[in-house]
């Protein structure tokens, strides 16, 4: 099964569908964060600046959806003392690598970052995993089983309740939203991302905060639904799943009017509408991959998807090697000097990232190893 969030026992069988689902979103979070040049980014690979959305605000909410559909395979399973531990155990190994990550990146403690991608991932799944241990209904065999009434319950309530501690406790500005001034009186802004300023210049807000982590563990409950779906539904269930994910989506894009879309305070709209297209994008993978033709094309997603955290950090290092000893800009000025096409060039280069990761995998998947917490 799955690295993250699984926890299966070794005889589980995998499910195809899901190792290419993750591996797309992991290659979407290499292109998207090696670029070139920051300054030639296309649209579609780059965030909205505030209010909107775009192909690239889908890959985050897409992972952890992919969390928790890793989570919600590994059920019904044996509630023990070695399961909480090892709940614990990959809470904390995400935040430590996620903070040494940033102590690397940023040597400085006066403006070290809390917040970041791998805390918040492991803090999502923190979150998901004990709700769904606390809420799983025991079975005759000794088994708990995931509660689908417990778990919807719980995605409602915490959508619900952001919307309205964000309409009630500010505004929708990046100086104003409720989340942000919850991340500054928790750890100042001089320990939060140092790009999420307002129009003065000062440090604001964090799109991986702490108040901001409830509704993104939204997504995780989600994936855990999905996971149900397909455990339970069989032959229908990419029919339904994709039935659900289309209705979240005109959710989210009708809610968008009163709650805007808005992946930097991650808003309840967001929520939905990202879920909703990670569920349709999930139901292409397991129709593809009945085909044995398209499994050996997403092959490479695979082995990104098999070693997804692996893989993510390892681009990282290769872009802060990029940045420090000058290949990044070399590279991309050779490429813009051949094109004169500096957006084409900007994305090759992560192109180019990403085949440098996928070629670190291959001998690592020839030998089965894939790295978990």
């Amino acid at each position: 099964m799955p690295d993250l969030g699984a926890m299966p026992p070794p005889s589980r069988p995998r499910l195809a569908a899901l190792d290419s689902f993750r591996g797309l979103t992991v290659a979407g979070m290499i292109i998207v964060n090696t670029p070139g040049s920051g300054e030639y980014i296309w649209w579609p690979l780059d965030h909205a600046e505030w209010h909107g959305f775009t192909p690239t605000d889908l890959v985050f909410p897409a992972f952890l959806c992919a969390m928790g559909m890793a989570l919600g395979l590994s059920f019904p399973r044996v509630v023990t003392a070695l399961l909480w531990r090892r709940v614990a155990w990959r809470v904390l190994g995400l935040i430590a690598i996620g903070w040494a990550w940033q102590m690397l990146a940023r040597p400085s403690i006066e403006m070290f970052r809390v917040f970041g991608v791998l805390p918040r991932l492991g803090l999502c799944f923190g979150l998901a995993a004990s709700f769904a241990i606390l809420t799983a209904r025991p079975a005759p065999d000794g088994k708990a089983r995931l509660n689908p009434i417990a778990i919807l319950i719980a995605i409602i309530v915490l959508l619900l309740f952001y919307w309205a501690a964000m309409a009630l406790g500010g505004d929708f500005t990046p100086e104003g939203n409720f989340a942000g001034r919850v991340d500054r009186a928790v750890v100042g802004a001089q320990h939060m991302w140092r790009l999420g300023r307002d129009a003065a210049g000062n440090v604001v807000y964090d799109p991986e905060g702490l108040f901001s982590t409830l509704p993104a563990t939204a997504n995780v409950l989600f994936g855990l639904l999905a996971a149900l779906a397909w455990q339970r539904m069989q032959g229908r269930a990419t029919l339904w799943i994709a039935l659900a994910g289309l209705a979240l989506v005109l959710l989210g894009l009708a809610l968008a009017p009163y709650f805007p879309l808005n992946k930097k305070i991650w808003t309840s709209s967001y929520v939905l509408l990202s879920t909703g297209l990670s569920a349709l994008l999930f139901a292409f993978c397991l129709v593809a991959t009945r085909s044995a033709a398209v499994r050996r094309a997403l092959l490479p997603f695979d082995m990104l998807g098999m070693n997804a955290i692996l893989a993510y950090v390892v681009s990282l290092l290769i872009g802060l090697a990029g940045m420090r000893l000058g290949f990044q800009a070399a590279g991309f000025a050779a490429v813009d000097g051949q094109l004169h096409a500096p957006y084409l060039a900007s994305f090759l280069y992560s192109l180019a990232v990403l085949l440098v990761v996928l070629a670190m995998l291959i001998p690592l998947h020839r030998r089965g190893i894939h790295v978990r917490l």
